[in-house]
């Protein structure tokens, strides 16, 4: 477990050297303030939930952005085969990369705590206070299996632009999975509804929690960080 923490805490602490990641939090407290901006005057609600579905479109361009780095760069440099060479075993590499990357995705979330602060300051009447915590746990739970299929790309190549391309196309086949399902007939359109984010994602904005939706992203990011395990091991078999 130590060696998790290590790795976690290296990772978490390059982001925060790095200008690309004061960047990509930049963009995205200035593109989730503007929809918070504009969702609150047109609808005149004191609510988050229309805000909590804009910020999955926003985390199929922030997480590519995010984990493109993490194991892409390691094979591009070299260092990778240190990493791997050291008393580190590989599902601790996994493991610390995907949390580090995750405790900077939750940093930047928090920065967005203080749109309930303006609901609960300035709106009429006070918001419930229920579907914004259900609504962040599922902007959390997504943007964790998005950030884990990342990782998954991320191992996949040495280079940092295909790894995103791939985690773009991936997670955008999964966002619109929903809408394929309506052309396709069954058990295929059961399958790829399913396999739909947005379709899981609802329910939380809404102010309900359904442990379908929850085993559903932490199935993602169960498979894909074990996905990854397997990509680092046949990177070793092959070294």
């Amino acid at each position: 477990m130590t060696n998790v923490v290590a790795v976690a805490e290296r990772e978490l602490k390059s982001y925060f050297v790095s200008p690309v990641a004061y960047v990509i939090t930049a963009l995205f407290l200035l593109i989730s303030g503007f929809l918070f901006s504009v969702i609150l005057l047109q609808s005149n609600e004191a609510t988050l939930r229309y805000l909590f579905s804009n910020l999955g479109v926003i985390w199929l361009f922030i997480t590519p952005a995010l984990t493109m780095r993490l194991l892409a760069e390691e094979s591009r440099s070299g260092t990778i085969e240190l990493l791997l060479t050291n008393p580190v075993r590989d599902f601790e590499v996994v493991l610390g990369k995907y949390l580090g990357a995750l405790g900077f995705l939750l940093f930047m979330v928090a920065c967005t705590l203080y749109y309930p602060l303006l609901l609960f300051i300035f709106g009429e009447p006070d918001p419930d206070v229920g579907p914004m915590l259900t609504g962040y746990l599922g902007v959390i739970l997504q943007g964790a299996a998005f950030l884990a299929i990342g990782l998954l790309a991320s191992s996949l190549t040495q280079n940092q632009i295909v790894a995103a391309v791939l985690t773009f196309a991936i997670l955008l086949i999964l966002w619109l999975s929903e809408s394929v399902a309506n052309f396709v007939g069954r058990p295929m359109g059961d399958v790829t509804r399913y396999l739909s984010t947005t379709s899981h994602f609802q329910d939380f904005s809404r102010g309900v929690i359904d442990t379908t939706h929850v085993v559903y992203f932490l199935s993602i990011v169960a498979a894909a960080l074990f996905l990854t395990l397997l990509s680092l091991q046949a990177r070793r078999w092959r070294a």
